[in-house]
C-alpha cells in the first residue's frame, strides 16, 4: 500500500478519537515510562507475611513483606525527592525511602491523575538504578595517588597501568596546589588545561585561568543554525496539543524511547491510537518506531544530504506534472535562494538551491537515482516521499541531532529547513519543524521564549582571562602536536563570557597539566569533557601520558580517574545540597540531600574552596555565595509564564522560609509553599486542549514576517546563507568545503568512504559503518557501572542478520570490531533491523584495554573513533568506519559478570 493511500486510510477525525478513547488507558510501559509501585498492607505477625487486597482485575495475590517493606509501611522514614541528574536528555522524578541514614527503597512519579494531559514524570531504568550507582561497592572512598608517580618523576607512561595508594585529604590537595602553582610559574596558565566540572572553574579563574575546549556537543551542526534562521538548536517545535493537527510525521533518525527519557511516550502513543502515520528514516528500526508502527525507510548513515536532494529534485518534478507538490508562495515570502529570481543582492544568481539541485550549471542532476546509489533508498520510494512531502500534506518534519554529528554536515540544518520550506511546513497549524530528541520529544518548545524557568544560583560571573580554547574534536592531537586553531565558544563554558570567535588562527600551545575538575556540577551533564566521550581516545591517552601532572575528581572509578596521579572521591548529588531542573518544559523538580557523604567523599565545592586556600586565594571572593543561598536563590527564582505572557514565581517564599533557611530573600508568593514542593519534590503546569501554553513552531513569523523577522542579514530563512559560507571558512578548524547553499559533500567516514573506487563501485578495507547511538543502560558514559543495567542492557554491537550470515557470525559470539585506530571487542547482537552495511556500538562504553594486545574489552565507541573534523568543529562521534569479523581469541565474558573495581575496602 502506498503511503499517500495509507494517509487517506489512516484520516480520522480527531472528536471520532476522542469519544472512541474516552474510556481507555492512558498510561504504557516503554523504556522511559514505568509502572507505579505496589501498595503495601499491613503485616499479620502470626503469619510472617501480607495478603494484599484485591487487584484491579479480581483477582488475589499474595507476597512475603519483607524487614524493609514492614519500616516503610510503620513509617520508620521518609521519602526524599532525591536527584537524577545525568545528561540522558529527560528530567524524571525520583524518590528514595530513608531510614536512620539508610536508603532502602526508590520510586518514582506516582502522582494521581496520569495522562496525556498531565503525565507523570516517572523515571526510567537508569534513574531506577541509582541506588546501586551511588551505593556501588566500586564507590572511591579515599584520596589516592599513583604508587609510581611523584613530583620529581611522574612515570607518565604508567597511568593507566599503576597501582594505587591511599593518602590524606590534605596530601592530595597539597600536592595538586604544589603542581599548579609549579606548571603556573614555569609555563604560565596556559599550559594547564581543565576539562569538566564546573564548580573548578571559578578557583582556576581566580588563579589566573586555565585552557579550556568547545564542542559542538550533542547537537552536532545544529548548534549554528541560527545563521540560516533557525532557533537555536533547532529546538522550536509545537506543542503536544498542537501536533494532534498534523497527519504525518515524517522522523529522521529519531528514538525518544531511548533519548528522551520521561513521559514523551505518552504522546507519541496517543498520536498512533489517533491514527497518525509515521515515516522512519533510519538505518535502524529502533524501539520507537516499533511502537510508533511507523514504516521504515532504511538509508545508509550520513546519508541524509543524498536522500534529501533527490527528494528535492523529484517534488520540483512532480509539481511541473501533478502540481500542488512545492509551496512557492512559501518559498517566495518566507525564504531566500531557493531560485535564480531570490537571491540575495549581490550574488551570483546561478549559486542557487533549484539550479544546483537541477544541475543546471554542473550537468549533476541529484535526482532519485543519483541520490538511491549514496543512500541506499530504492528510486521509487524516493519519488513517493517526495509527494508525501508536499504541500498537501499537513505533516511534521521531526529529527534528532545525531545525524549531523557527521564530518562535512555543516549545511545539513539548512538542507532540512529547505526540503521542510518547499512543502510549506513551517509554522503553520498541522506542521512542524523541530527537533524531536531531548526534552523537545511529542511536546517541542522554544529555549528562549520558555514556559517554565529556574532560578539562578546567583553567583557573579567571571571571564576566563586565558583565551586558548581548542577543538573538542582535535583537541588531543593538539596537545601531542603543540598547536591547535584557535576559535572560542561560550557553548560550553559556564563562568566564561568568551563570545564565539569565527577567525582561525594558528597558535602554538604547550599543556602540561590536565585536571579533569568533577563531572557532578550544577550545570549536570559536563561528560562530553572528560577523557571517555572525546573522540581518538588512543589518542587521548597518548596525550595524557604525555603530561607533567594529571588529577581527577571522580565519585567511582572512570576512565579519567584511571590514567590520573591524583584522584579526589567527591560526592554525588544525593550527598550534598540540593538542586533544581525542569527538564520537562512543564515541570519543575526539586532535589535533595539524601544521604550524609560516604566514606570521606567531598563535594566537588567544598574541594575548590580548599584548594583555593592552598592557592593562596581567598575562597569567599571565589565563592561570595554559600551552597545553602545558593540553593534558596535557585528555588526563590523559578518563573512559571501567565496566561498574559508574563512570569510569576512558582514557589512561595515566607518571611518564615528566609528566617528558617538563615538566608537573604524577599518574600513573595506563588503557585506552591516552598515547604510543600520540597515535600512532594515535583510541581507541574495544569494543561487542557485550547490553554494558552498551545505553540505552533516559528508561528509569529509566518503570520507576520515583518513584524517577527528571522535573526539574519535577511529577516528570512536563507536557503542561500552567506554567513554560513563566509563563517565556516574562517573558522579554519579544517580545511573542508563551505558553501552557502546546500551542497552534497561526502561524509569524511561515510558510505562512500566504504568503497576504494566509488565510480566503479569497489569496496575497501574498512566496508562497514559504525553509528553510536545513546543507549538505555547509561547516560552518554555515565552509569556503565551499574550491575543492573549491566544486566538490563548487554551494550552489545548490533549486526544485520544479511551481515551476520556473511561473516559466519551468530547471536553470543565474540566480535572484534577494528580500523586503524583502535581494536574493539563486543558480543554480537544479529537483527533483521539494521540496514546492511551499518553495525551499532552504543556510545559510552568504558574502555577497559589489555595492554598487550591493545584490544579494548569495554565496548569504547571513541576508541573507535576519530575522523577529520569538518570546518564548523562538528564533533563527529557518527563518522566512523570499520571492519568486523568473529573474534578467534579468548571469548568476551558479558559485561555483568565482571567484578567492580574496588580499589579500597
Amino acid at each position: 500500500m502506498s503511503l499517500l493511500k495509507r494517509i487517506a486510510d489512516a484520516k480520522i477525525s480527531r472528536r471520532d478519537f476522542l469519544v472512541g478513547s474516552a474510556t481507555a488507558t492512558a498510561s504504557m510501559v516503554l523504556i522511559g515510562c514505568g509502572s507505579k509501585e505496589t501498595t503495601l498492607t499491613e503485616t499479620d505477625p502470626t503469619k510472617g507475611g501480607a495478603e494484599t487486597p484485591t487487584n484491579e482485575v479480581g483477582t488475589k495475590a499474595t507476597m512475603t513483606i519483607s524487614d524493609t517493606d514492614q519500616k516503610i509501611m510503620n513509617g520508620e522514614g521518609k521519602w526524599i525527592s532525591a536527584a537524577c541528574w545525568h545528561n540522558c536528555g529527560g528530567r524524571c522524578l525520583n524518590k528514595a525511602y530513608v531510614v536512620d541514614g539508610i536508603v532502602l527503597r526508590q520510586k518514582t512519579d506516582d502522582r494521581e491523575g496520569d495522562g496525556f494531559d498531565n503525565p507523570q514524570q516517572r523515571g526510567c531504568p537508569r534513574g531506577r538504578s541509582q541506588r546501586q550507582q551511588i551505593l556501588g561497592a566500586d564507590r572511591l572512598k579515599y584520596p589516592m595517588k599513583r604508587k609510581n608517580w611523584s613530583p620529581e618523576n611522574p612515570n607518565g607512561h604508567l597511568r593507566g597501568r599503576d597501582e594505587w595508594e591511599r593518602i590524606s585529604w590534605d596530601e592530595a590537595l597539597n600536592y595538586i596546589a604544589s603542581e599548579l602553582k609549579r606548571i603556573k610559574a614555569q609555563y604560565g596558565n596556559r599550559s594547564i588545561y581543565c576539562p569538566g566540572g564546573d564548580e573548578l572553574y571559578r578557583t582556576m579563574i581566580h588563579f589566573g585561568g586555565y585552557a579550556s575546549s568547545w564542542c559542538s556537543s550533542s547537537v552536532g551542526a545544529w548548534q549554528y543554525a541560527a545563521d540560516c534562521g533557525l532557533s537555536f538548536i533547532g529546538a522550536d517545535g509545537n506543542d503536544k496539543y498542537n501536533h494532534e493537527d498534523s497527519d504525518v510525521f515524517f522522523m529522521l533518525g529519531c528514538n525518544p524511547a531511548w533519548s528522551s527519557m520521561g513521559p514523551s511516550g505518552i504522546y507519541w502513543k496517543r498520536f498512533r491510537d489517533m491514527g497518525k502515520l509515521f515515516i522512519a528514516v533510519d538505518p535502524f528500526y529502533n524501539d520507537s518506531y516499533s511502537m510508533m508502527g511507523a514504516e521504515w525507510v532504511p538509508v545508509h548513515p550520513n546519508s541524509d544530504q543524498a536522500l534529501l536532494f533527490g527528494i528535492a529534485y523529484e517534488m520540483m518534478k512532480l509539481d511541473e506534472t501533478k502540481g500542488d507538490i512545492v509551496d512557492w508562495e512559501f518559498l517566495n515570502t518566507y525564504t531566500i535562494g531557493f531560485d535564480a529570481d531570490h537571491m540575495p543582492e549581490g550574488e551570483d544568481p546561478k549559486d542557487n538551491f533549484k539550479d544546483y539541485v537541477l544541475g543546471t550549471y554542473d550537468g549533476v542532476p541529484k535526482d532519485a537515482a543519483w541520490a538511491s546509489i549514496r543512500c541506499g533508498v530504492a528510486e521509487n520510494k524516493i519519488r513517493e516521499l517526495a509527494e508525501v512531502l508536499g504541500k498537501k500534506t499537513k505533516l511534521s518534519f521531526l529529527f534528532s541531532w545525531a545525524n549531523s554529528r557527521a564530518t562535512n554536515a555543516e549545511n545539513l540544518p539548512q538542507l532540512y529547513m529547505t526540503v521542510a520550506a518547499m512543502g510549506g511546513h513551517i509554522g503553520r497549524k498541522g506542521h512542524a519543524f523541530s527537533a524531536c530528541n531531548n526534552q523537545w520529544s511529542g511536546t517541542g518548545w522554544n529555549m528562549f521564549d520558555p514556559v517554565l524557568v529556574v532560578g539562578d544560583r546567583g553567583l557573579p560571573p567571571l571571564a576566563n582571562p586565558v583565551d586558548d580554547c581548542m577543538c573538542d574534536a582535535t583537541v588531543w592531537e593538539d596537545i601531542l602536536n603543540g598547536k591547535y586553531v584557535h576559535n572560542c565558544s561560550d557553548y560550553t563554558l559556564s563562568y566564561t563570557s568568551n563570545p564565539l570567535v569565527r577567525t582561525g588562527s594558528v597558535r602554538e600551545i604547550d599543556i602540561r597539566m590536565i585536571y579533569f575538575g568533577g563531572l557532578n556540577g550544577w550545570s549536570v551533564g559536563q561528560e562530553t569533557s572528560n577523557l571517555q566521550t572525546k573522540l581518538n581516545m588512543s589518542k587521548g591517552i597518548e596525550a595524557v601520558r604525555k603530561m607533567d601532572f594529571v588529577a581527577c575528581n571522580a565519585y567511582t572509578y572512570t576512565t579519567s580517574a584511571r590514567y590520573s596521579d591524583i584522584v579526589l572521591p567527591v560526592t554525588t548529588w544525593w550527598e550534598k545540597w540540593g538542586m533544581l531542573t525542569n527538564g520537562h518544559k512543564e515541570s519543575l523538580i526539586v532535589y535533595q540531600q539524601v544521604i550524609e557523604p560516604l566514606y570521606e567523599a567531598q563535594s566537588d565545592y567544598w574541594v575548590a574552596r580548599e584548594l583555593a586556600k592552598r592557592l593562596d586565594l581567598d575562597p569567599d571572593v571565589v565563592y561570595p555565595i554559600d551552597l545553602k543561598q545558593q540553593y534558596f536563590n535557585q528555588l526563590s527564582g523559578c518563573l512559571i509564564k501567565n496566561e498574559q505572557g508574563g512570569y510569576d514565581p512558582i514557589i512561595e517564599i515566607t518571611e518564615e522560609d528566609i528566617k528558617e533557611w538563615g538566608v537573604t530573600g524577599t518574600p513573595h508568593p506563588g503557585r506552591i509553599p516552598m515547604k510543600e514542593i520540597l515535600e512532594k519534590g515535583i510541581w507541574q503546569l495544569e494543561r487542557k486542549p485550547g490553554d494558552a501554553y498551545m505553540r505552533v513552531g516559528y508561528e509569529a513569523y509566518i503570520n507576520d514576517p515583518v513584524a517577527n523577522p528571522r535573526a539574519t542579514t535577511s529577516g528570512k530563512f536563507e536557503i542561500f546563507c552567506k554567513s554560513y559560507r563566509d563563517g565556516f571558512k574562517a573558522m579554519g578548524v579544517s580545511d573542508g568545503p563551505t558553501s552557502a547553499i546546500p551542497k552534497y559533500v561526502p561524509a569524511e567516514e561515510g558510505y562512500e568512504g566504504t568503497f576504494s573506487d566509488w565510480e566503479n563501485q569497489v569496496k575497501g578495507k574498512y566496508t562497514f559503518q559504525v553509528i553510536t547511538l545513546h543507549y538505555p543502560r547509561r547516560s552518554h558514559s555515565t552509569l556503565d557501572n551499574v550491575p543492573w543495567l549491566r544486566k538490563a542492557f548487554a551494550h552489545p554491537i548490533f549486526i544485520s542478520t544479511a551481515d551476520a550470515k556473511a561473516k559466519g557470525i551468530s547471536n553470543g559470539d565474540t566480535v572484534l570490531i577494528s580500523n586503524d585506530r583502535g581494536k574493539v571487542l563486543r558480543l554480537a547482537t544479529v537483527t533483521n533491523r539494521l540496514m546492511p552495511g551499518t553495525v551499532i556500538l552504543p556510545h559510552g562504553g568504558w574502555v577497559d584495554i589489555d595492554e598487550e594486545t591493545g584490544i579494548d574489552r569495554g565496548g569504547a565507541d571513541n576508541y573507535l573513533s576519530g575522523a577529520k573534523p569538518s570546518p564548523n568543529g562538528v564533533v563527529a562521534w557518527n563518522s566512523c568506519l570499520v571492519d568486523i569479523e568473529k573474534y578467534d581469541g579468548e571469548p568476551l565474558i558479558p559485561d555483568v559478570e565482571k567484578p567492580p573495581v574496588v580499589l579500597f575496602d
